[in-house]
């Protein structure tokens, strides 16, 4: 019998190898275990977060935790609420208000609520909110910052264009607390 919500149907649902006459596990066909039709309501996307792609993969390091002298590879998403030191290329890092990053990171879009010092290269868009620090070699294709959110150190905006060559605009030395 199928239950939903504590409601029980009807009529009793068929298991789904009723038709094989063949034991299983040295029980009779007939005691097998039955498969419930609510069991076909969870889907994929229902359990995936908004910012992980489906299918992608996250990697979350969690608060007092300290991950050290790692490169991070094939991670779709990483989210930092702990110490990170590492080397990774990645699509998207989050990093959490108590969460900090060091090192080098190549990454699409980064948004920032904690430390980052190192080399950042965004390829799409850098985001620090208030609370966010970012310090060291910054490249990005786009910039927002938060009132509050600090970006020091060398800093590079590089715009690319449809052709062979790269645009680039570089404000070496620059310290902006907004």
């Amino acid at each position: 019998m199928a239950l939903h919500f504590g409601k029980r149907d009807p009529e009793p649902t068929k298991p789904i190898n009723s038709s094989l006459s063949t034991q299983r596990y040295g029980s009779a066909a007939s005691s097998a275990p039955q498969v419930e039709e609510s069991a076909t309501l969870i889907t994929p996307a229902a359990s995936t977060s908004s910012t992980v792609p489906e299918g992608g993969s996250k990697l979350t390091v969690g608060p007092n935790i300290k991950l050290k002298g790692v490169e991070i590879t094939d991670c779709d998403t990483l989210v930092v609420e702990g110490l990170v030191e590492a080397t990774m290329d990645s699509r998207v890092i989050q990093i959490a208000q108590q969460g900090a990053f060091k090192g080098s990171a190549e990454i699409d879009i980064a948004e920032i609520r904690g430390v980052f010092d190192g080399n950042l290269t965004v390829r799409q868009k850098l985001v620090i909110y208030a609370t966010g620090k970012v310090t060291g070699k910054i490249r990005y294709g786009k910039v927002v910052i938060e009132e509050g959110g600090q970006l020091s150190g060398d800093i590079e905006c590089s715009v690319s264009s449809s052709s062979s060559s790269n645009k680039a605009v570089s404000k070496p030395a620059m310290s902006l607390a907004a």
